[in-house]
């Protein structure tokens, strides 16, 4: 028999055996396995941990190192070969033959020869290295050479205070972005956010050679926010940023590599009486205001410190879970206690100046620049007390006593602080003053007596240094920013333009040189102002202004003698080489040979070759009805405007009258005198129906003087304007009501029979048209003449056929246009971008014009208004026309009826109309004298 299947397995017990070992095996196979993923998990969460670590710790002391690192351009950075603002496809450009103002050399390096641009930067000025030149050719590329024919060339203008692109032009309420009305302490605000590609203002900046502004949040607040710098051209991307000139880093956020080199940030605060007025709240107000908001971000500094001592000490242990303390609101306040912001603080009185010194002092922080300071030449030791050194100071030229705080500010106030080592720099407050125009607020800060290296330098490096621009910006040096203008004459004469300008290596320019004359290439004699410099200090900015009056005077050395023509409707010139010239009581009674007239009692002025010419006549200003204009208690008021509800039953039919309101002995008046206004010709100040305007002497001392009142009533004005209450369509009807009916003042009654002119108010060309139209149904219904003259009239280019063929005389009261207003948008912008300005246009199309000024403070600077009209008009005005434009012109368009009294101004040193000439006596037939301010 075989054997059973069962008798050859293993026993049973053996199997279990087996089993058991297998599954222990397993078992172990598994634990040991998971042991060791779960070892491995361990360990690499722990190096995880330890790496991880250890970039924190390293991220946070490169952040605490960082808070201490000091602004500035890195390391090699004059040896870049290209800018970074180069903008691909630009052109080398060599401009040879010139005369270059580098700014180098304290200002007083003057090289002739050649400067070559390339990359956006400069590469080579003076002597260019041929074999620079011949690089360029061998790479193929297009280089462009411009002939400067000797022309000035300078470093392009540098405006420190601007708010270009926040306060846009024209003026509309959705790019209304200069101040917030949120709360007086703001750091965190930041103007970028603001900034409006599309700001008319641009194109007209660059026209006037300003290349790179400080964009500043508005004055409202005591500390306002953060400013940016911004290159004015355009850019491919069209954007904000694309604009600015070394945004910080810490522009969006506070993720990014700390050991970059820190770019310097900029910052605004304001004291004095605009937070006052915006928050209704006192100077004790804005004190406060400040020191909580220091104390608050030292809190934040100090709590940083601490962290950072003890992560820099390897006390981690005690920053376990931490981050290193950050607030976005103060972060940028906390930057100005570390120094590394540049400060500009709005402050006008010493009372401010000193408040703001204090306040350095106390928290110890640095002030880059003290804005507007128009009492800062009366204190310039409390400005050097200023902690961490003393500002600059960033003054207007003229632009004063518009309010109280700015009542004491002086034309000398830029020559007195250079006396004093202090840095100064012109600024524009765009659109305060038309950034246009900032060169001309260094030219007169020059012709008032700065240095005349120290006046460019004002608006070029000495800018560029206080917003920390100073190694890029400001200075014609290899390795800088190509930001160059070209110039029609020296740079400080009476209306110098540009006839090229380039940034970052562009032409900006479309038609460069073409529609500008050339000009002096030799910088303006000035005339000696230091006696009144001396009495303005000695007053505190408020000095007599009185004249001396005698009955006799000889001028010797008189180059020309101009009168006004028989019947005053023309200015003559009576004689090109007077030589002498004698006057008694106001009038002129010898020319040439005044010998014997010079025997007798008589003061002799030496003119030194200068000239004798009718006064100007003043129209535009509230000259006598306004003194500070933003203080009501020192003003005539504005009158009532029928528009807005009834008159006041007492008032009747009655218009009222400026010469009711006059005041005299004024700083504005007596300035104007100074500055050769011998008639002043004031409306009241209103909308719509405005008043009956008077013409007067601003010499006399009060309104019983004889013949202080030159015509009582000269015309009737009234104001049609789109930013009226009520349509333009509601005052015109009005005005054809005025018209077309009966009764009323006397002299309305003189406008309805052509005996008495109808001045308006207007700027657009398109409500002038319609008034045109008035004009003409106003002459087809009653048979007579209505005389019409247009005021203001910034688009009557645009008709200027048309207003002289309906017989409308204009008088422009914005001789340098900007289009403030939507009505006032289409400007003639004038040389360099159009050939022609409003005034030549208006001239050639046979229209009467004349020139007026509209602020208080700058009548005294008519004649530096006609001036540039002159200078700038390509040879089409002569100076006979010029001053025509504020004499006769003007009377002819406001209907003076009557003979104008032969009024004279002599001016010493010069021509009326340039910056040599000062004015030394006014010989007035008017009141029977002649003034002296010698």
């Amino acid at each position: 028999m075989g054997s059973s299947p069962l008798s050859t397995r293993p026993p049973l017990r053996h199997r279990a055996r087996l089993l058991l070992f297998t599954i222990t095996l397993v078992l172990f196979v598994f634990f040991y396995s998971s042991t060791l993923t779960f070892l491995s998990s361990v360990f690499s969460r722990s190096d995880s941990y330890e790496r991880n670590e250890l970039v924190r710790r390293s991220e946070i002391l490169s952040k605490c190192a960082y808070t201490r690192a000091k602004p500035g351009p890195p390391p090699h950075f004059h040896a870049r070969i290209q800018s970074d603002r180069y903008a691909e496809n630009t052109k080398p450009v060599l401009v040879r033959n010139a005369t270059i103002w580098t700014a180098a050399n304290d200002g007083h390096e003057v090289l002739a020869g050649d400067l070559l641009m390339h990359r956006g930067l400069i590469k080579a000025i003076g002597n260019v290295p041929l074999s620079m030149i011949q690089q360029l050719e061998l790479g193929s590329v297009n280089l462009e050479i411009i002939d400067a024919h000797g022309a000035w060339v300078t470093p392009g203008i540098v405006d420190l205070h601007s708010h270009i692109g926040v306060g846009s032009a024209p003026e509309l309420d959705g790019a209304d972005d200069t101040n917030s009305y949120k709360a007086p302490i703001l750091p965190w605000l930041r103007s970028i956010d603001g900034l409006n590609t599309h700001d008319a203002s641009y194109e007209l900046a660059m026209a006037g050679g300003v290349t790179s502004a400080q964009i500043l949040p508005g004055s409202a607040d005591n500390i306002g926010g953060q400013a940016f710098i911004m290159k004015l051209r355009p850019t491919a991307e069209r954007s904000p940023s694309s604009m600015l000139l070394e945004p910080p880093y810490t522009l969006n956020g506070s993720h990014f590599d700390h050991s970059l080199t820190p770019r310097w940030r900029h910052m605004k605060h304001a004291c004095g009486e605009n937070p006052s007025s915006a928050y209704g709240i006192t100077r004790l107000d804005s004190g406060w205001n400040f020191r909580a908001a220091y104390d608050q971000a030292r809190k934040l500094r100090d709590v940083q410190d601490a962290f950072c001592a003890k992560a820099e000490s390897d006390s981690w242990d005690d920053l376990t879970g931490k981050t290193f303390p950050e607030d976005l609101q103060w972060e940028s306040l906390v930057d100005v206690l570390r120094g590394r912001v540049k400060l500009a603080v709005h402050c006008y009185e010493a009372v401010d100046l000193d408040g703001i010194v204090r306040l350095t002092n106390e928290f110890e922080f640095p002030v880059a620049s003290f804005h507007h300071a128009g009492e800062t030449y009366l204190v310039p030791e409390l400005l050097k007390q200023t902690w961490g050194g003393t500002p600059a100071i960033a003054l207007f030229a003229s632009n004063f006593r518009k309010k109280r705080e700015a009542f004491r500010g002086s034309e000398f106030a830029p020559r007195v602080l250079a006396e004093h080592g202090i840095d100064v720099v012109m600024k524009s407050d765009h659109p305060v003053v038309n950034s246009r125009y900032l060169l001309h607020e260094a030219a007169q800060a020059h012709y008032y007596g700065l240095d005349p290296a120290l006046a460019l330098l004002s608006v070029t490096y000495t800018p560029a240094t206080a917003m920390g621009m100073g190694h890029r910006i400001g200075m014609l040096k290899p390795g800088y920013d190509a930001d160059v203008v070209i110039w029609s004459s020296h740079p400080l004469s009476l209306a110098a333009t540009p006839t090229q300008v380039y940034i970052d290596g562009i032409p900006q320019l479309s038609l460069p040189g073409r529609y500008v004359a050339k000009g002096p290439n030799t910088p303006p004699r000035t005339p000696n102002f230091d006696s009144e410099k001396v009495a303005t200090v000695a007053h505190e900015g408020i000095p007599p202004l009185e004249p001396r009056s005698v009955r006799g005077a000889l001028f010797v050395n008189v180059s020309g003698l101009y009168m006004r023509g028989e019947g005053s409707t023309e200015v003559m010139r009576v004689s090109e080489q007077a030589g002498s010239v004698g006057v008694e009581d106001g009038r002129v009674v010898c020319v040439g040979q005044c010998s014997n007239f010079a025997e007798g009692d008589v003061d002799i002025i030496d003119l030194e070759d200068g000239t004798i010419t009718p006064g100007l006549t003043s129209f535009g200003a509230p000259l006598g009805l306004v003194e500070i204009r933003l203080e009501p208690s020192t003003n005539d008021g504005r009158v009532h405007n029928p528009l807005d509800g009834d008159l006041p039953a007492v008032l009747g039919d009655t218009i009222m009258r400026a010469q009711d309101g006059l005041m005299f002995g004024g700083q504005n008046l007596l300035l104007a005198c100074r500055g050769g206004v011998t008639t002043a010709i004031t409306a009241p100040s209103g909308t719509f129906l405005q008043g009956v305007s008077t013409a007067f002497s601003p010499g006399a001392a009060h309104a019983r003087v004889e013949n202080a009142s030159v015509v009582d009533d000269v015309a009737l004005h009234v104001a049609v304007s789109m930013s009226s209450k009520v349509g333009v369509s509601t005052q015109v009807a009005a005005l054809r009501n005025m018209l077309f009916g009966k009764g009323g003042d006397e002299v309305l009654k003189g406008v309805r029979k052509g005996k008495t002119a109808l001045v308006v108010n207007v700027e657009s060309a398109d409500i002038m048209a319609t008034l045109l139209r008035l004009k003409d149904e106003y002459e087809a219904y009653s048979g007579r003449e209505l005389r019409m003259t247009f005021a203001g009239a910034t688009e009557a280019h645009l008709l200027a056929h048309e207003i002289a063929k309906a017989g409308v005389s204009v008088i422009v009261t914005q001789s340098k246009p900007y289009p403030s207003t939507w009505e006032q948008r289409r400007i003639l912008a004038g040389p360099p971008i159009t050939r022609e300005s409003l005034v030549t246009a208006l001239l050639k199309a046979g229209v009467n014009v004349a020139i007026g000024v509209v602020d208080e403070h700058n009548v005294r600077h008519t004649r530096f208004e006609v001036g540039w009209s002159l200078l700038t008009s390509n040879g089409s005005i002569d100076r006979t026309t010029a001053l025509a434009l504020a004499t006769t012109n003007l009377e002819k368009a406001l209907g003076v009826q009557r003979e104008m009294p032969q009024d004279l101004v002599a001016y010493r040193g010069g021509d009326v109309f340039e910056f040599e000439a000062k004015v030394v006596g006014v010989i007035s037939e008017t009141l029977g004298r002649t003034d002296l301010f010698v």
